[in-house]
């Protein structure tokens, strides 16, 4: 998701006007109109974690920004929480018992890249992989002609194993025009 994209939705939940679906943990979650534009029933609006993850953007932001990066092509690739270790408090109950009063914080990391633009292959790279070269020499050679791809996995008592094989190269074209009509595309054969 753009960073601009992310932080337009995350100031919604904020005040209210973009709601974040419950998928997963959603026991006794209340239904809410703003739920059906992602395709769901419930939601809520965690104002409180929607403002630690602006927080968090904007600070990401500034220190792209500190390495030089492309501030408006910033997209987040990659956003995770996970558990972080519960800090311990009691509470004192009646009749003399003590209840765990422990808090449930967690870790945020979050990996921001510049948008990759798509730039097409060149004419010369395309036409180049076309060819078929094959060494007419009687040296033997590995079986990987120009793009081919040559795995052979078998798996004895739940070990895998990769070979690479030795052929002559006449065998090595004359067995793929053999076997395949366009001998261009990566196979993977068993021997």
């Amino acid at each position: 998701m753009h960073i601009r994209k992310a932080t337009k939705y995350l100031k919604d939940v904020t005040l209210q006007k973009q709601c974040v679906p419950f998928r997963r943990y959603n026991g006794g979650v209340g239904r809410c109109a703003q739920a059906k534009q992602w395709g769901w029933t419930q939601g809520r609006w965690p104002k409180k974690s929607a403002e630690f993850l602006l927080h968090m953007l904007k600070n990401a932001e500034s220190n792209a920004e500190l390495k030089g990066l492309d501030v408006d092509s910033l997209v987040i690739e990659h956003i995770q929480v996970n558990k972080a270790p519960k800090m311990r408090r009691r509470t004192y109950r009646a009749h003399g018992r003590i209840n765990p009063y422990m808090s449930s914080p967690c870790h945020i990391e979050m990996i921001l890249t510049e948008k990759e633009q798509i730039v097409p292959k060149p004419e010369e790279e395309v036409a180049q992989k076309k060819k078929l070269r094959s060494s007419s020499s009687g040296k033997w050679c590995a079986f990987l002609v120009s793009s081919f791809q040559f795995c052979s996995g078998s798996t004895k008592n739940s070990w895998s194993h990769t070979y690479t094989l030795w052929f002559p190269p006449s065998l090595v074209v004359y067995g793929l025009r053999k076997q395949y009509k366009n001998p261009m595309i990566q196979t993977k054969a068993k021997w």
